[in-house]
């Protein structure tokens, strides 16, 4: 008996591709879930334990440039951006004296929304259990022009938990003189420890309703790129604290960043707070806080992932 092929479907060249397949618009959207584990294994050190995933988000192991101890992994989304009705759930957990590095090889971009469902959301929750580390590093949000996006954070710490965290967002795509003039955009930062909540960052951006913010002496004063860089609790005396805050911002001079910067204290937190037009220079301000903090918050010398230098 021979092979037959099966006879193929004659398309309309005027039809749309919904009507094409004949689904919905729903059947379209993207709901990828990813659930880490970190523990600590004896003389194996920190190890992937769990690793579950459905969608197009996932890793491949961890690295280990420190050794043992310290596992530093890498967040994969081959989409590269998220479009109307996408949504992006994370889920870490580092158990107790675990310790990780998370970052991500490039950019989340927000891309413009359908009229039809307009929202994309991206829900990360990271749970420190006791004398756990974490170092949340993703690389930068892009928020393109008529996105309608949501972003939330939760950092759930437990006792002598740590987190070095930034969080670098940018409006528009101002290389190619396209301004974040139309749409919705929506941040929340939840830091918590043992079910107190010690720092929490909202920001709102509503085009639509609020055209000022961007222009602003209180606002974005027409800057394009905004973000904070966050490690601690830091719980050292009130003299060290100022010379250590002096010191960091002596490393910031000393990059020439030509933008408004700040560092603060907030509940046993450094808070440094970023407004300009570059995530380049803000990745460049923060690591460096990040390579003079390190060795004082968990005595390690930073060591940068190498995607960083790829």
């Amino acid at each position: 008996m021979k092979n037959e092929m099966p006879a193929l479907m004659p398309i309309d060249c005027h039809k749309s591709i919904e009507d094409i397949k004949g689904i919905s618009d729903s059947n379209w959207h993207w709901q990828a879930h990813l659930e880490l584990v970190l523990s600590l294994r004896g003389i194996r050190g920190t190890r992937l334990s769990r690793n579950r995933h459905s969608g197009p988000l996932y890793v491949q192991k961890p690295f280990y440039p420190e050794g043992k101890e310290l596992a530093h992994i890498y967040l994969l989304h081959p989409p590269g951006g998220l479009v109307s009705g996408d949504t992006l759930t994370l889920d870490i957990t580092l158990e107790e004296k675990a310790q990780g590095l998370v970052t991500t090889p490039g950019a989340t971009r927000m891309y413009r929304a359908r009229e039809s469902s307009p929202v994309q959301r991206q829900y990360t929750t990271l749970n420190l259990q006791e004398d756990a580390t974490l170092e949340w590093f993703p690389m930068e949000a892009i928020v393109y022009n008529q996105a309608h996006a949501e972003l939330e954070t939760k950092i759930t710490l437990q006792d002598n938990s740590t987190v070095f965290a930034w969080e670098i967002t940018c409006f528009g795509l101002p290389a190619s003189a396209e301004k974040f003039e139309q749409g919705f955009f929506k941040q929340r930062y939840i830091v918590e420890q043992n079910n107190k909540p010690l720092f929490i960052d909202n920001l709102v951006v509503d085009q639509k309703n609020n055209t000022k913010l961007f222009t602003a002496s209180a606002g974005m004063q027409n800057k394009t790129v905004s973000g904070f860089f966050i490690s601690g609790p830091c719980s050292i005396e009130r003299k060290q604290r100022e010379v250590l805050t002096e010191d960091l911002r002596e490393i910031l001079a000393s990059k020439s960043l030509e933008n408004l910067i700040s560092v603060t204290w907030v509940n046993d937190f450094c808070i440094v707070r970023y407004l300009g037009d570059s995530a380049f220079q803000a990745r460049k301000a923060f690591t460096a806080l990040w390579q003079h903090l390190r060795p004082e918050v968990i005595q390690r010398k930073a060591c940068e992932p190498r995607i960083w230098l790829t």
